[in-house]
């Protein structure tokens, strides 16, 4: 009796208060959870649809990274001949798949997020060339921060605002000062092919990592004023960084999975830290020359860090320019993208012109025939219409 009477009735309600709110905030959370990787991709779905585009059907977490393993898999254990052109099957099977039964206009689920693949050259005109930002892009945070943001994840103002600084960097009056950079890389990659020939005069060369590594001394040179020694080993760190996070696609998905400490999670998390503090080595000496007077290098890097200097006030505040973290995540994307896409079109040519060989002798003769054994100019591009008509079906 004694102890009741100590027990009043609001401590009794606050202790069922206190005991209830912390279930009250997992049951929230977990309404959360199940509205994002559920109810919300649903409605996205049948909105989708309602608009008249088919696709696959949304199945939950997953989406289609299942099955795109799993036809990836199929396709890449069967050989193909060097005559055939039909490549979408075997570099994107599902896709491929998709598009066939669903049409140019589709969908498809990459985990709990809809993509709509359009494969129309007019519509695709009509969305690379949008002006209004109706056309959202995918976002994943955490996948942006381990490999790459910049101007690629961007949208609106600061997408405008990143274009508009880094966009002088690609005036063909800039590529023209450029081409002695060209030129010193693409003969030293010739040389070096050159005394690798056997007594037989002929050599086999894996081109695919020859491209890359001749792609990252352009870059390299190019956009940061530095050389391929310097920038290898931030190629070798986003090389690794890429192949853990394919080797992962199904549970880069699952939310928060990056954020857990895991032995490979931690491995990414270094490999990011070591790329981010190179280049903020890179960025810090450029910057002290500048404060010092040096004249600014008229490549990439130059062009952000003046940005970066004009908008940004006594305060060190950032005002129009890009912060130093916007500059090393632009460094990071264009390392990544530039190296990625320029060496994979050179490699791929190779191979197509393997399957030429009149089409290699064709190209050669227009190189000699209009420039010997001189060096090339940029106004000299113009006249080769045989290698650009190469480039071009190749693209």
């Amino acid at each position: 009796m004694v102890l009741r009477a100590l027990i009043s009735p609001a401590l009794v309600q606050w202790s069922f208060l206190l005991c209830g709110s912390p279930g009250f905030v997992l049951l929230w959370q977990a309404a959360k959870l199940i509205d994002r990787l559920w109810w919300h991709p649903r409605r996205l779905e049948r909105a989708l649809r309602a608009q008249g585009l088919r696709g696959t059907s949304y199945r939950f977490l997953v989406g289609d990274v299942i099955d795109y393993e799993r036809r990836s898999k199929e396709e890449r254990s069967r050989s193909m001949s060097l005559r055939c052109h039909n490549i979408a099957p075997l570099v994107a099977p599902l896709l491929h798949d998709i598009i066939r039964e669903h049409g140019k206009a589709c969908i498809s689920w990459f985990g709990p997020y809809p993509k709509v693949t359009i494969s129309d050259p007019e519509q695709t005109k009509e969305v690379m060339s949008n002006k209004f930002g109706h056309f959202e892009k995918l976002k994943f945070p955490a996948l942006s921060r381990l490999l790459a943001g910049g101007v690629a994840t961007y949208e609106g103002e600061q997408w405008v605002k990143h274009r508009r600084i880094l966009n002088p960097a690609f005036h063909p009056e800039k590529i023209k000062l450029m081409m002695p950079a060209f030129s010193t890389c693409c003969q030293e990659l010739v040389s070096r092919w050159t005394q690798s020939l056997g007594s037989d005069g002929t050599y086999e060369v894996d081109v695919c990592p020859e491209f890359q590594r001749l792609t990252g001394d352009v870059i390299s040179r190019t956009a940061f004023g530095s050389n391929y020694a310097e920038g290898a080993r931030i190629f070798q760190l986003q090389s690794e960084q890429t192949a853990r996070l394919l080797a992962r696609v199904k549970k880069i998905i699952i939310p928060g999975y990056l954020s857990l400490p895991t032995k490979n999670n931690r491995r990414m998390s270094e490999i990011n830290n070591e790329i981010e503090s190179i280049l903020l080595n890179l960025i810090r000496t450029r910057m002290q020359a500048m404060q010092e007077g040096e004249n600014t290098k008229n490549d990439l890097l130059g062009l952000m860090l003046e940005s970066n200097m004009r908008g940004t006030d006594e305060n060190g505040q950032c005002i129009s320019g890009m912060t130093i973290d916007e500059v090393v995540e632009e460094c990071k994307l264009f390392y990544f993208a530039g190296t990625e896409t320029t060496s994979i079109l050179l490699t791929w040519t190779m191979v197509i012109l393997s399957m030429h060989p009149e089409w290699q002798d064709r190209a050669r003769e227009e190189v000699l025939g209009l420039f010997g054994k001189n060096k090339i100019d940029y106004e000299d591009f113009g006249r080769l219409k045989t290698a650009t008509m190469i480039l071009y079906e190749v693209l």
